[in-house]
């Protein structure tokens, strides 16, 4: 009775893992391959052309380009034309003589005046500080356009390393689904033993739990692939976020970075590490404020233009109307003489300013000096991972199959099988995430030395 029962139970296990490939099957491969493949270029491109983020800082920038003209440095003149009506009505009452004799008296009197003109005002010297505001109105430009290409480098690591986390947890799950067939394999053999006796109700069970467990791993692993999709899908700024994704690459291929071009990549690192440029930006914009400042300390030289129209109308007086048509013109040279001592105050301050600002760029460069000193040192340690990893899938699968093939012949026991098993599982998820962090490693690297945008080639 208890051997129906168990072919019963190994019959519903197996309508079970069945059903569970095919659930699986149905969420991954079948719309994976129903989608067209995905390499890394083009979701980069994509991401590029939809993400927000990367969005506002383009715009940003083109904000700052417009900023950059000859009239917002203070080159040009200011022309206004103003006009103007005024109107006077008035009661007049005048006395000629002492005693209040010969008094006059006007009632309802209206004195109007109009003016109309053009005015220029130009600004011809302030100690440079036109010429200063202009090269700091280019350099400002300059860094929105360093700071829109680290948002941009930021993106592309991002988004390199949400793909190849794809890529990785595809491989694992294939890894998983092939655990669940070596059980259920493992599960059959136990089954027809047990049914001619050579194996133990015990034997079946444990069986049993272990082919429960690997199809427990492979569905956690199906949440996981899942959210690694929608992430890259939101990384590209599509709006079904739930989209299956086809990468074009099944594998992780590392070793872009030769081990012998430390000094090389050190010396890229330091002429075009988007951080590092920003750093200087902000010393010379240090400069160019200082020199603004700087400026106060000179004479100013204005000229101011007008052409212009007057009508005046009086209701009483010897001159009923006035009205005068002419151009007038004149220069203004002056200087501060005393502020307060706020000037000298202020370019202290400013001086102050320089060299904090040196001693962040100071204080960047040790941080990342460190950082690429650790990176380079993970590097290293993962290729050579990589390799020992790689030969102990090697041999973890050479085990395995001479396993099984004892296991089929009675000279090894259900846990020892179990054993070769999950060591071959774990070979292989030791080995994919070397690869992994190889590759995070390398799109570190490239991004630390201005060279992620070549991902783009």
């Amino acid at each position: 009775m208890g051997k129906y029962k168990i072919q019963s139970e190994e019959i519903l296990i197996a309508m079970r893992s069945c059903l569970i490939l095919l659930l699986l099957g149905i969420n991954i491969i079948y719309p994976v391959f129903a989608q067209p493949i995905f390499a890394l270029k083009h979701c980069i491109e994509q991401g590029l052309a939809n993400n927000y983020d990367i969005r506002v800082a383009r715009n940003a920038q083109k904000m700052a380009d417009r900023e950059v003209t000859l009239g917002n440095a203070g080159y040009l003149p200011a022309i206004d034309f103003s006009s103007g009506y005024q109107g006077d009505f008035n009661h007049w009452e005048t006395r000629q003589n002492a005693d209040g004799s010969g008094t006059n008296v006007y009632y309802n009197n209206l004195d109007q005046n109009f003016n109309a003109g053009v005015y220029l005002d130009w600004t011809l010297f302030d100690g440079l500080n036109m010429q200063i505001n202009y090269a700091k109105l280019k350099e400002l430009s300059k860094e929105s356009a360093l700071n829109a290409q680290l948002t941009v480098e930021n993106f592309i690591a991002e988004l390199s390393a949400e793909y190849y986390n794809l890529i990785r947890q595809q491989i694992q799950w294939s890894n998983l689904q092939y655990a669940v067939v070596l059980s259920r394999e493992r599960l059959r053999i136990v089954a027809e033993r047990y049914d001619i006796g050579s194996l133990s109700r015990l034997d079946w069970q444990q069986a049993k739990v272990d082919f429960n467990a690997d199809s427990s791993r492979l569905i956690r692993q199906e949440e996981v692939l899942f959210a690694s999709r929608v992430r890259l899908n939101q990384l590209m700024g599509k709006y079904l976020v739930e989209e299956p994704v086809k990468t074009a690459d099944t594998t992780i291929v590392v070793g872009q970075l030769p081990l012998e071009n430390k000094e090389n990549l050190w010396q890229m690192t330091l002429d075009r590490n988007t951080a590092l440029l920003i750093a200087l930006k902000e010393i010379s914009l240090g400069k160019l404020d200082l020199k603004s400042l700087q400026s106060a300390n000179y004479p100013y030289l204005k000229f101011n233009a007008g052409y212009g129209y007057t009508f005046n109308r009086y209701a009483i007086g010897t001159t009923s109307r006035q009205q005068n048509l002419g151009l007038s013109y004149g220069l203004t040279l002056g200087i501060r003489v005393f502020d307060g001592l706020n000037r000298s105050r202020k370019q202290d301050v400013a001086k102050m300013v320089i060299e904090n600002r040196k001693l962040q760029y100071d204080n960047l460069l040790l941080s990342i000096k460190s950082d690429f000193a650790n990176l380079w040192m993970a590097y290293c340690n993962d290729m050579g991972l990589t390799l020992l990893e790689r030969e102990n899938v090697h041999t973890a699968e050479d085990n395995y199959d001479i396993a099984i093939e004892r296991y089929k012949l009675g000279d090894l026991s259900g846990l020892e099988l179990r054993e070769a098993q999950n060591s071959l599982l774990e070979a292989e998820e030791r080995l994919v995430n070397a690869l992994y962090s190889t590759k995070l490693c390398e799109i570190s690297l490239l991004q630390m030395s201005g060279q992620i945008g070549d991902l783009l080639k």
